[in-house]
């Protein structure tokens, strides 16, 4: 790729990014705030599967990547984020509460990855999941990430973080 400033050099070139380059360049919030945006568009896309009636397959592979991702961002948060914040936060009550949460979700997204699409409840399933994943992120998004602004963490070097874990277990998905 041609250095950013030739001027021979298309601006296609210059911003081709990866996805895992947009990752690392993404503070906490960002990066943990565009994971809960592109989950809320999966379970929206679910919701008119299931209003149209659409085949089996689509909503299963739907689901699954719905499971999928949730999983990925639940175990960054988990094992990244929460620890980060329990380090500078004096009030662990709203992350023992996201860590509670997260255990039903896991719950639920269990039940999910064992049923098939045509089993009884494994609509009502994803669509109680996509409920109870849209409070947690009310909460998450007005509660926890303002405290994690305001606590004088590295957003940034955290981001990193978050998103060098995120990508190993997307390729570990990947794998499987």
């Amino acid at each position: 790729m041609a250095r950013p400033d030739d001027p021979f050099e298309s601006q296609d070139d210059v911003s081709d990014k990866s996805e895992d380059d947009e990752l690392d360049e993404q503070d906490a919030v960002s990066l943990l705030t565009s994971d809960h945006a592109e989950v809320k568009q999966m379970f929206e896309e679910y919701r008119q599967l299931v209003q149209d009636n659409a085949d089996d397959d689509r909503r299963d592979e739907l689901a699954a990547e719905i499971c999928s991702a949730l999983t990925v961002h639940a175990e960054i948060e988990e094992d990244i984020f929460y620890p980060a914040l329990r380090e500078r936060l004096d009030d662990d009550l709203a992350l023992d509460q996201a860590e509670v949460e997260h255990a039903i979700a896991r719950d639920l997204i269990e039940q999910i990855v064992a049923m098939e699409p045509d089993d009884a409840l494994f609509d009502a399933r994803v669509l109680v999941l996509a409920e109870y994943v849209e409070h947690h992120v009310q909460e998450e998004e007005s509660e926890i990430f303002p405290q994690a602004e305001k606590s004088g963490i590295d957003l940034d070097e955290l981001g990193a973080e978050l998103a060098d874990r995120k990508n190993e277990l997307l390729a570990e998905l990947d794998d499987d």
